[in-house]
């Protein structure tokens, strides 16, 4: 059949399994988006406040489904507002398409009104991007896309389309839709030698970050874990990936991490890394980073392999396939003295833990998992409330913990909340800040508009909390521009935009709360005071070593 670029674009994402997309409609995208309402009834478009709203709506999406998520926006301004959300994909290799309009290739190198080179801008923040010049190449461009955002190691593709492209004709003829690359284990050689590695060890410990939630090789870990009596740690992308409360599970590791899990990894022997990149949130100074691990790093991205840490032994591959082939190499031991030393550790962090009474991040993050589903998903901002949620949020089910880990990225988290409220069918949690909230609060309008059922935990300080904690820390209380001292009414604002909310100052009023929320239809916000001068703690200082982890205010 004949169709036009703009109905081509919407019947590939139709044809392709698209079932939500997020935009911001303009100028450049005017065809595009009177093809969307021609096909309104097969998908279904969310209009977000701002296209960095949009943005990080599809990234939320893809988090929480493993789908590919789909952001449009028009030229120009339009375009550059995306930038954010799709660097955030990017640096946390999340599977997304950005369709972005342009002015028509008569025009492009002028100059006009909007013009803007996008694939220019994006080529350092995607795994790839298009320039679509003929209508006749459209369709399989955006099924290239699609394929390649969700292949391999996930990342963004944006895709530019001139407005005369979209208003062309050409035959569309329909396809299947394309699946994904298909995974590969590493090579049975480099299996072998790391089995060899790995047999050798006494104090294992196996490290996990989003490639093994990519994967889907959970499963195969634990079986790993079980052979070798070895703990599990994992990085901020990794939380979710099995459930926290899992005997063998210390949390999360790094500069913010649990004190065991931290501790654990820099005693080990043997560091099994599986989908993880050893930035430096987790390394701190990498020369005195697990000094006496022999390191065995399986990645799908062979560009990872001995890039910040050396591995003793780099296997390229897809996690799950290479472990079902490393398995049975593998041979069943206890560690007891290792074993007892982890205990050692876990103890040493339960006596440095919060155990004040009344409402701090401790106490109100504990509150909201009394509430929390099995399958609630948990989206943050960035700062310390995105580390409060971090180390003390039950979590049980994969895909559910949405954070801006490579970038971190404030203002995310509405946006990211509102896809994953559409991609799990789930009421969905935000935790947030008053700082990280001020970025993004104009998605609240989204979710009224909407009725997406979200529930926003926002820690109310006054301040910029994670730059105060280093002032404080680092330079000698020099609290420049981190005191907000803002006006703002939360509560009144939420109600201004359609939204319920309440203010909470104790852990009764914060438990009541919740109930409220979760029984509300739409956005329901929660104002939750606390002090100024709350830490994230334990904290490894900025270039420091596991040697110098700072567990309580005064070490």
């Amino acid at each position: 059949m004949i169709l036009s670029g703009a109905d081509i674009i919407v019947r590939v994402l139709i044809e392709q399994q698209v079932e939500t997309v997020f935009g911001y409609p303009g100028g450049q995208v005017i065809n595009l988006y009177d093809s969307f309402y021609k096909y309104r009834d097969e998908i279904n478009h969310v209009l977000t406040a701002h296209e960095q709203g949009a943005s990080h709506a599809a990234d939320g999406y893809a988090r929480s489904t493993g789908k590919v998520g789909v952001c449009i926006a028009t030229s120009g301004p339009g375009a550059t507002n995306l930038v954010t959300g799709i660097a955030t994909a990017y640096l946390d290799s999340i599977p997304m398409v950005a369709i972005t309009g342009n002015v028509p290739t008569t025009q492009i190198g002028t100059d006009s009104f909007q013009e803007i080179d996008i694939t220019g801008v994006t080529l350092p923040i995607t795994k790839h991007n298009y320039f679509v010049s003929s209508v006749e190449e459209l369709a399989d461009t955006i099924r290239e896309a699609l394929y390649l955002a969700r292949s391999g190691r996930p990342g963004p593709v944006l895709v530019d389309v001139p407005k005369d492209v979209q208003v062309a004709k050409c035959e569309y003829t329909p396809a299947a839709p394309v699946g994904a690359e298909e995974p590969q284990a590493a090579k049975d050689i480099r299996i072998e030698e790391a089995a060899e590695i790995i047999n050798s060890a006494k104090a294992p410990f196996i490290y996990f970050g989003g490639g093994l939630i990519n994967s889907g090789a959970q499963e195969e870990m634990l079986a790993l874990a079980e052979k070798l009596d070895a703990p599990i740690g994992c990085s901020l992308m990794g939380l979710s990936g099995i459930p926290t409360d899992h005997p063998r599970f210390l949390g999360m590791q790094g500069m913010h991490g649990h004190y065991a899990c931290s501790v654990s990894m820099h005693h080990a022997d043997l560091i099994i890394s599986l989908g993880g990149r050893f930035n430096d949130r987790v390394t701190g100074n990498r020369t005195k980073f697990a000094v006496g691990a022999k390191i065995v790093h399986i990645d799908v991205d062979g560009s990872e392999l001995s890039k910040n840490v050396i591995a003793a032994k780099g296997l390229r591959g897809d996690i799950k396939l290479t472990l079902q082939k490393l398995l049975p190499l593998v041979g069943e031991k206890k560690n007891p003295e290792w074993a007892a030393k982890v205990m050692q550790f876990r103890e040493e962090e339960a006596a440095s833990m919060d155990k004040r009474d009344g409402l701090t991040p401790y106490n109100a993050i504990n509150v909201m998992n009394k509430h929390l589903r099995s399958n609630t998903p948990v989206a943050t901002d960035v700062g310390q409330h995105q580390m409060w949620a971090a180390q003390y949020t039950n979590l049980k089910t994969s895909r559910r913990f949405i954070s801006s880990g490579g970038l971190g990225t404030m203002g995310f988290g509405m946006g990211a909340a509102i896809g994953a409220s559409y991609g799990s069918g789930e009421r969905t949690v935000l935790v947030t800040g008053d700082g990280s909230f001020g970025m993004n609060l104009n998605e609240l309008a989204t979710a009224v508009t909407y009725n997406v059922p979200l529930v926003i935990l926002l820690f109310n300080n006054g301040v910029l909390g994670m730059v105060r904690q280093w002032q404080t820390l680092f330079f000698d209380k020099h609290y420049s521009n981190t005191i907000l001292d803002r006006k703002t009414d939360f509560v009144a604002l939420a109600k201004a935009f359609g939204a319920n909310g309440e203010s909470v100052k104790s852990v009764e009023e914060l438990d009541k709360a919740f109930e409220n929320a979760f029984k509300a239809e739409g956005p329901y916000l929660i104002d939750c005071a606390i002090e100024k001068d709350e830490f994230v703690l334990p904290m490894l200082p900025p270039g420091g070593s596991m040697d110098d982890i700072i567990v309580k205010v005064g070490d």
